[in-house]
């Protein structure tokens, strides 16, 4: 039987602690909630009473409920209060020497039975547990901001932590209503592991000037339906706790380059741009603690139109290929008013083509989302070619063939000789260098790329990518046509990956050499980045979906482009996509999908 903790106590009454007070009050616990002086005790009670007031008044929580939670909190200065407790939780700022004074204090203190917890989210658990005298009693339950909302708990257990201490505590996250994941002591744990190496990615692209920061956050929002964007999440973090978690994690966990803090990061700190807390971070905020966003001198002007940038005019676009991003291109621009040049190798795919645009305007039919009147227009603008020649009077034109290199530039180099003056030429690839299609051609200013995603006709990102070659008014016109499109244009320089895939696989990656170095589970980890980070899906569920043979390849560009060693690709990624395990398109990837 687990042991029943009917008092439990939290030191440190910032956002995270006052959080964890609201936690166990919330499920009929009764906390003793600490601090170090009068004030901070108050701002504690202010912020506990506005989180609770605000979950009365969009009706998660009843009045005479919020009044009991308040009636089971009782608020004290210094650790003494805590000396008849069955759980204390630590949530004071990271730093290990404080965290250290507390344990041994609360060694001293409490009963010898009493469980200590530190709520850390990067630093040693083992190393805050030798401060006392009952290391065996000493976990970690890191709960995730903010704790009321979000469901994962990580339990970590030191090498000496007693089994019935982590069953214990195991059962009191059930009681509470998270889910849990049990891990060993490890730099960063599961999901600050994968979370801030992603970030800190983020950081560096934004330091180069390679994007900006609406477009790296808009990307990862898009993209991959993220809740945040990268840069946003930092602001809200907090930039000094995301630098002492980045640097703690280099230190402990060997010294990974990618957890090595970006220079950008330690100027802001040092400059007191610490995110929303300080006003100011990436974003400028109306005030200190604010989630609202006002201009400053980096945001682009909304007045800034298409036209002015120099982008040309529209009107008839082309569109190569006959592949299923192919199809859903076609089907984006002619329902956005654009005549449409379907160019393929063969009338026999055209008529496929054909056919599989129908089927698509058809469902958007049934489905309320296209009117009988939209879809017969739209098909109309629509014009089926299986020769090159008849792309001579369009406006622009869009490449969507195999991604292999020798085939796209073949083809650009007959675009060029065909296509009048002023055209931009296009292309979709998502992994090979722009710059090297453009070169095919004696216009190499009038090429970018138009990175949609799949499907074409329902996400919202398309990323446009400039090589060094590319002129402002065809960079201009690709962002003109994007908005026309109804999606939102992202522009980033021509380095593989562009900005989604260069952030996104690399977490993939490393979410692959954790499980490889069994430190825990596909389910485990997949839960710790759903419920600890608000991803929609888990990075291994994302895999099996993507391809694994696909995301190797990615990765592998990733890695040659870059030479960063910890790009370097999982072998066990490499082991199952030789075995023929390539996720669900074979039945069988990180799960196995045969009975799905």
């Amino acid at each position: 039987m687990a042991r029943e903790f009917s008092t439990v106590g939290v030191v440190g009454l910032g956002t995270m602690g006052a959080g964890i007070v609201e936690v166990f009050a919330r499920n009929g616990i009764d906390v003793v909630a600490v601090e170090i002086s009068e004030p901070a005790l108050e701002r504690g009670r202010a912020t506990l009473k506005g989180s609770t007031d605000r979950a009365v008044a969009k009706g998660k929580l009843a009045e005479a409920d919020r009044d009991a939670l308040h009636e089971r909190v009782h608020f004290a200065v210094g650790l003494d209060a805590l000396h008849s407790v069955d759980l204390v939780i630590e949530a004071v700022p990271e730093h290990l020497d404080l965290k250290q004074r507390i344990f041994a204090e609360l060694d001293r203190v409490c009963r010898p039975e009493t469980i200590l917890a530190t709520n850390t989210s990067s630093l040693s658990v083992t190393e805050i547990s030798v401060a006392t005298s009952r290391p065996n009693q000493v976990i970690g339950i890191h709960f995730f901001n903010p704790a009321p909302v979000m469901k994962l708990v990580e339990v970590v257990r030191t090498v000496v932590t007693a089994p019935e201490v982590v069953a214990d505590v195991e059962a009191l996250c059930a009681r509470l209503g998270k889910v849990d994941v049990t891990i060993n002591d490890r730099a960063g744990f599961i999901a600050n592991a994968l979370l801030f190496g992603y970030l800190n990615h983020a950081v560096s692209m934004f330091e180069s000037h390679y994007a900006t920061r609406e477009d790296i956050d808009a990307a990862m929002k898009l993209g991959c339906g993220l809740p945040m964007g990268p840069l946003a999440l930092m602001d809200l973090i907090g930039l000094d706790t995301a630098y002492e978690i980045l640097d703690t994690m280099y230190r402990r966990g060997g010294r990974d380059r990618r957890h090595a803090p970006v220079p950008l990061l330690k100027q802001m700190v040092t400059a007191g741009l610490l995110g929303r807390k300080s006003g100011r971070g990436f974003y400028t905020y109306e005030r200190p603690g604010s989630p609202v966003v006002v201009p400053d001198e980096a945001t682009p002007l909304a007045t800034e139109s298409a036209l002015a940038d120099g982008a040309r005019a529209i009107a008839k676009v082309g569109v190569v290929g006959s592949g299923t991003m192919a199809t859903g291109i076609i089907e984006v621009f002619a329902k956005a008013g654009y005549e449409v040049v379907s160019v393929t190798r063969g009338m026999e795919k055209s008529a496929k083509v054909c056919e599989a645009v129908k089927t698509s305007l058809n469902k958007g039919v049934v489905r309320g989302k296209l009117t009988e009147a939209d879809r017969d227009a739209a098909l109309g603008r629509i014009s089926w070619s299986a020769t090159l020649d008849h792309l001579a009077d369009v406006d622009l034109v869009v490449e969507a063939v195999v991604e292999e290199l020798s085939v796209k530039k073949a083809l650009f180099a007959s675009l060029d000789e065909i296509c009048k003056p002023g055209v931009v030429l296009a292309t979709t690839t998502s992994s090979l260098p722009v710059i090297d299609v453009a070169m095919a051609t004696q216009r190499p200013a009038d090429v970018v790329g138009l990175h949609f995603f799949n499907p074409a006709p329902v996400m919202p990102l398309v990323e446009v990518v400039r090589t060094i070659r590319t002129s402002p008014e065809a960079t201009a016109t690709a962002r003109a046509v994007c908005a026309a499109l109804g999606k939102t244009g992202v522009v980033c320089g021509d380095r593989s990956g562009f900005i989604v895939n260069a952030l996104l696989f690399p977490y993939l990656n490393d979410a692959v050499k954790m499980l490889e170095a069994s430190y825990s589970t596909a389910d485990d980890i997949d839960h710790a980045m759903k419920l600890g980070c608000g991803y929609p899906m888990g990075p291994f569920e994302l895999l099996d979906v993507v391809g694994l043979d696909v995301s190797l390849a990615i990765q592998r560009e990733l890695y040659l482009e870059l030479r960063e060693p910890g790009f370097a690709p999982a072998p066990l990624l490499e082991h199952l996509v030789t075995a023929g395990y390539l996720g669900r398109k074979t039945r069988r990837g990180f799960r196995d999908h045969s009975h799905r």
